[in-house]
């Protein structure tokens, strides 16, 4: 009894664009990035694996115009980094006050050795 093959409705896309071994005259996939490219193909994940791999229907690629573009379909852009401007405040300030603390502290012993003081920080 023979089984029919059933074609995907789907195209698998795969960047590995980032999984490569660099070399002084040509980069290269190690045996890593080749598994993890195949053990992808084989296994077709349901969901999208981020900045890697993504199944995209036919009607998305039609909708696009047949495009067939892997960053289309596969972001490799990275998420900012959030910062927290608070916090950061917070931390900036507390370095300008050891400063100042240290500025005076040396400025006193510059005194008693008869040198001239540090200019003051800014405020």
């Amino acid at each position: 009894m023979t089984v029919p093959c059933k074609k995907p409705d789907d195209v698998l896309f795969i960047n590995a664009s980032e999984h490569f071994e660099r070399d002084k005259r040509q980069n290269y996939l190690s045996d890593e990035h080749i598994e993890k490219i195949i053990d992808t193909y084989q296994h077709r994940p349901e969901k999208p694996i981020e900045r890697y791999a993504r199944r995209v229907d036919m009607a998305e690629i039609e909708a696009n115009d047949y495009n067939l573009n892997i960053t289309r379909y596969v972001s490799t852009a990275k998420a900012e980094v959030q910062i927290d401007l608070s916090a950061t405040h917070k931390e900036l300030v507390e370095i300008d006050e050891q400063i100042q603390e240290s500025t005076a502290k040396h400025n006193e012993f510059l005194k008693e050795l008869g040198l001239s003081p540090l200019p003051a920080p800014d405020q």
